[in-house]
């Protein structure tokens, strides 16, 4: 089995590389470094030539407001970017591979449809993590770089990541059983979407003390929970700055940081087991 799921993982790598997915992926990650090394470099600058400043200006820590703001920018957008990997390597995953009748001598002998899925769902994870963790640190040694600035718990924002990504994955592939490449594209940058929605609920409900509004941003979230963990992680990020300082920066960028408390990680896990069985199930009954 373990010769069978590596086969079929290295299909699959083979298979985006020559659709030059990963060459996509690429640029658009050097462009984005780039950009975030630039922008971050003239931000520490300003607050540098700015100075200290009178009343609420004299409280903030501009360095850290900025450094950490800037780090939950990048979290932000390195999710992205691996949810648009994500889509890409599982986009023919199940449908598109049976549509060009590339899955049929595969399912019946001698690999089967769950170690198909299984070395599918291994593989995209693999690269999805390896590459959400490259971008992460590439913007967290940027930022230290350019204006002196570490996050206090940078590994825990790597691992909510990674978690995150994973999840989005498994969801990708749940989707591409059901669904043609297209749909489930779009389907899941939808998900993506609603995600995202969620945090800002959280952040508005928060804001004007709205009990009902924080009540169906903590469902939804958990509903999602590659939302619930980029919380999580942007909060580790903020969770030892004090003060003025401290309130604004976990607000975060596109979704506020939230603790989710230690029951995430196992409710994560129990929420991937999910979605790959009813994964496993749906595939199995599919007229191929």
């Amino acid at each position: 089995m373990l010769r069978d799921l590596t086969t079929i993982g290295g299909y699959a790598l083979r298979e985006a590389v020559r659709r030059k997915v990963l060459v996509v992926v690429v640029v658009l990650t050097i462009c984005f470094l780039a950009l975030y090394g630039f922008g971050s470099y003239h931000a520490f600058q300003e607050i540098t030539r700015g100075g200290g400043g009178d009343g609420l200006g004299a409280a903030l820590e501009e360095e850290v407001l900025t450094g950490s703001t800037l780090l939950g920018l990048a979290m932000f957008v390195t999710l992205f970017l691996g949810t648009v990997l994500a889509v890409f390597v599982t986009l023919n995953a199940v449908r598109g591979d049976a549509e060009r009748g590339l899955l049929q001598p595969l399912v019946v002998r001698p690999v089967g449809r769950s170690t198909l899925l299984l070395a599918r769902f291994l593989a995209a994870a693999a690269v999805c993590i390896a590459y959400v963790q490259i971008v992460y640190w590439g913007a967290v040694l940027l930022t230290d770089a350019t204006g002196g600035y570490r996050p206090g718990n940078a590994f825990a924002g790597a691992l909510a990541l990674a978690a995150a990504v994973t999840i989005i994955v498994a969801i990708a592939l749940l989707g591409t059983t059901l669904l043609s490449s297209t749909a489930n594209g779009i389907a899941i940058f939808m998900v993506f979407g609603a995600g995202l929605a969620a945090g800002l609920i959280g952040q508005i409900g928060a804001a004007l003390n709205s009990s009902t509004l924080e009540q169906i941003s903590a469902i939804a979230t958990w509903a999602l929970p590659f939302e619930a963990l980029y919380q999580d992680g942007l909060h580790a990020l903020t969770a030892d700055i004090d003060g003025v300082t401290g309130v604004i920066v976990q607000l975060g960028p596109f979704g506020g940081a939230q603790e989710a408390g230690p029951l995430l990680y196992p409710f994560a896990v129990a929420y991937l087991l999910g979605a790959g069985l009813l994964a496993d199930r749906t595939f199995r009954r599919a007229d191929l």
